[in-house]
């Protein structure tokens, strides 16, 4: 068995994420600013001193140098010597920054080994005699007989990274304690109201679909999840409605075949061998009974394979008219009760279908409107053809639906007047078939109806 790991609330994750994050951020500057001090220093001071050199040779050799010497010398630290044919004709004043002079000896074996070498540039580190501190040293020719030296003290900055170092411990302490104090109060912020989605989100599980989440805090993602959530518990009451309504309207469909079967079965086993008639008559309505039962087991599975998308399609290429015209002749012992059927369609309508499940469909809406038409029991099917389109229409002459429930017809066992009674012809789950098919083939389809003049469902290919 896997062990549930230690979980912490949110508050308490803030606090850890953020003092993680602040350790972190100081290693970096305990790294970067203390730790690399020193090379960071030296690697600042040669790159000036090879800027100096560069701006320097450019002066001299445009002719007016002597204030750009001066000034580099001031403002960067840096001590100049220049010689021309063997003579020193510019000496930099600034021996105040700790500089090499030409009268070291280490300077001038430095300048001596230079000038009788074939080397433009060249670089070295010595250690200054009067100060006793490390200097960077650069001699670069400018020219035949003229050669450019200059140097710059490397001041140790162990006294400084000293006074950083207790600095930063002082730094650290003041940006824990800062940092938690924030954390604390953003951790309030946000866990407040997701305390309160988390509590009402409780009473989804216990199906009670009257929770209300409140979307009026100043977070956007709280906001969007609260609207989310009140959205999934419409369609969860929705769903939770339909469900006890399937399981009421299946049951009495199963029940009612059921029980009637097994009361003619027992009538027909009572019955004297003489009245043959009597028990061919409770025969045949076992038989039909147990056919409805057939049907609807039938279109209850059916409309599984449908909804699971395990339905292969098989397309192929058909008369439309040929199709429909078939299946009113199926329906044609219903003229014996008054039923008209109209056909309104051109006599060629071919198309590319699959026309098992659109024979299907068809069969569906046409049972649809002989449960729902009107007084007049006529049943109308338009094949209408606009533009690259094909428009089949099936026409009731009913009662019509209100425009509240036209989307709510497609579900399963869904009746308007929220009265199951059974079906005189089909199962009740017809529409629901029919969506499932249409949206399988890719098909647009829809439904209009005016109050006590009819509905028309459509669909096109």
């Amino acid at each position: 068995m896997k062990k549930n790991k230690c979980k912490k609330n949110l508050s308490v994750n803030i606090l850890f994420y953020f003092i993680v994050f602040a350790i972190v951020i100081l290693l970096f500057l305990w790294l970067f600013q203390i730790l690399s001090l020193n090379a960071f220093y030296s690697s600042s001071r040669r790159k000036v001193l090879n800027n100096a050199v560069n701006t320097l040779t450019r002066s001299y050799l445009s002719g007016d140098y002597i204030d750009t010497f001066d000034n580099i010398s001031l403002n960067d630290g840096i001590c100049i010597e220049l010689i021309e044919d063997g003579v020193t004709s510019y000496t930099s004043r600034t021996f105040d920054r700790k500089c090499l002079t030409s009268k070291s000896k280490s300077v001038l074996e430095f300048e001596k080994a230079f000038i009788t070498s074939d080397e433009d540039t060249k670089r070295a580190e010595i250690i200054n005699p009067n100060y006793n501190n490390q200097t960077l040293v650069a001699g670069h020719k400018i020219e035949d007989g003229v050669y450019l030296f200059v140097n710059t003290s490397l001041v140790p900055l162990d006294e400084g990274i000293k006074m950083l170092k207790s600095q930063f411990i002082y730094i650290a302490l003041i940006i824990i304690l800062v940092g938690s104090l924030i954390s604390y109060f953003i951790s309030k912020r946000l866990s407040i109201p997701i305390i309160k989605i988390n509590n009402q989100a409780k009473h989804i599980g216990a199906k009670d679909y009257d929770v209300k989440f409140d979307t009026n805090t100043d977070i956007l993602e709280l906001d969007e999840l609260s609207e989310t959530l009140n959205q999934t518990v419409q369609e969860l009451s929705k769903t939770d409605e339909l469900r006890r309504e399937l399981m009421a309207n299946v049951s009495h469909d199963l029940k009612t075949p059921l029980t009637l079967i097994q009361a003619y079965a027992e009538a027909a086993k009572d019955i004297d061998a003489s009245k043959k008639k009597k028990r061919s008559e409770d025969l045949d309505i076992i038989i039909d009974e147990t056919k409805r039962l057939t049907l609807l087991v039938n279109d209850i599975l059916e409309l599984s394979r449908l909804e699971s998308n395990v339905v292969e399609l098989k397309m192929e290429e058909f008369n439309l008219k040929d199709l429909i015209a078939n299946i009113l002749h199926k329906f044609e012992i219903l003229t014996t009760e008054g039923f008209h059927f109209v056909l309104n369609s051109p006599d060629v309508v071919m198309i590319k279908s699959d026309h098992k499940h659109l024979e299907q469909v068809i069969y569906n809406l046409v049972n649809n409107a002989i449960n729902y038409t009107g007084k007049d029991k006529t049943v109308t099917i338009n094949v209408l053809l606009k533009d690259d389109k094909i428009r089949v229409e099936v026409v009731d002459t009913g009662v019509g639906i209100a425009k509240e429930d036209l989307k709510l017809i497609w579900d399963k066992y869904y009746k308007v007047d929220k009265q199951h009674s059974r079906n005189k012809y089909g199962t009740g789950l017809g529409l629901s078939i029919v969506k499932s098919t249409l949206t399988a083939l890719n098909y647009n389809y829809g439904v209009d109806s005016v109050k006590n003049k009819g509905t028309t469902f459509y669909f096109e290919i």
